[in-house]
């Protein structure tokens, strides 16, 4: 898989509920995409949702964001992004565009890969050749 685009992303308030068997984290942020085929910056501002279990840890994230920018082609263009999965099991990214240059996106097997930078994380989105 080759690498669509990086989003850095700034983290913004955390809204939480302690329950009995697990704990939920609403963090809002806002962020920059860079890559070869796309760079723009989120729109409004995105959440990432993480659902904590109280029996092991193990967690389960689902961040969904909207991007706006441009495209490989020099297009302006929208990019709706819904990241789910987990440290454990990996994280598969959901596309949808509005760009036909990056159209292909939405059918294809896409991953991504989440390191820490100074403010929040940096989510590198990877997939099918474009």
């Amino acid at each position: 898989m080759e690498k669509i685009f990086d989003i850095i992303v700034n983290m913004g308030e955390t809204l939480s509920v302690y329950g009995k068997y697990s704990d939920i984290h609403m963090i809002s942020f806002t962020g920059t995409a860079v890559g070869k085929y796309f760079n723009g910056t989120v729109i409004g501002s995105g959440v990432d949702t993480q659902k904590v279990s109280k029996a092991d840890g193990t967690a389960f994230l689902s961040a969904r964001y909207m991007l706006e920018g441009i495209d490989a082609d020099g297009e302006k263009c929208r990019i709706f992004v819904e990241n789910n999965g987990s440290p454990e099991s990996g994280y598969r990214p959901l596309i949808v565009t509005d760009s036909k240059a990056l159209a292909r996106l939405e059918t294809a097997e896409m991953s991504a890969g989440i390191k820490n930078h100074e403010n929040g994380v940096i989510v590198s989105v990877y997939g099918a050749e474009i």
